[in-house]
């Protein structure tokens, strides 16, 4: 399979392409590294890359920026980042990349915990994630083609947790590898309209 991999080289994103590239073709995406580039925030330039790619079997999303901040101090502007960027930057890559997928090809979007157990400075998160799992659901009834979408849910990354701890106390994070197991699924399976959650 001909797997376009976006956001290949963060923490998700290397585990996923170490699970896939043993087995398939994965082309590494990043804002700023990779193989090509894309902003998914501007319809644009996800037009762009696909005009580069050419056609493709499958694609992974292990991208999406949301502000964290506590909600008294939340703005318009602060929730804007999470629509455009990882709720409408994913969903975008549905809209645009169907044009350029095969038939039977896939979509893996990345969601979270945070819309099932949320923390503190989390609204934003939990609002995009829990639509995220809402349109993967709703949008798998009506793709065409024999298309498949899902997205993976996963839990705190045990790698991320030098950084995370303090907001995720009493969770348990699971390692990347883990998580890339979700994906290897969605990609590498039949099912659609799925949140694969993790840990």
């Amino acid at each position: 399979m001909k797997i376009l991999l976006i956001g290949a080289s963060g923490t998700v994103g290397s585990a996923v392409a170490t699970e896939l590239a043993q087995r398939h073709e994965v082309i590494h995406i990043g804002r700023n590294s990779g193989e090509l580039q894309v902003d998914i925030s501007d319809p644009t330039s996800i037009r762009r890359l696909f005009e580069q790619t050419g056609r493709f079997d499958a694609l992974v999303s292990a991208v999406g920026s949301v502000t964290f901040k506590a909600l008294g101090e939340m703005t318009s502007d602060d929730f804007t980042l999470g629509l455009q960027n990882k709720l409408m930057g994913q969903v975008n890559l549905l809209l645009i990349g169907r044009e350029f997928a095969n038939d039977g090809a896939s979509f893996t979007l990345t969601s979270g915990i945070l819309n099932r157990d949320p923390i503190r400075t989390g609204a934003s998160a939990a609002m995009v994630n829990g639509a995220l799992d809402a349109f993967v659901k709703a949008a798998a009834i009506e793709l065409p083609r024999g298309l498949r979408v899902n997205a993976v849910s996963p839990t705190v990354l045990e790698e991320a947790m030098g950084s995370y701890a303090p907001y995720f106390r009493g969770y348990k994070p699971v390692p990347a590898a883990e998580v890339a197991l979700a994906y290897a699924k969605s990609v590498e399976g039949l099912q659609t309209g799925q949140v694969f959650i993790v840990g």
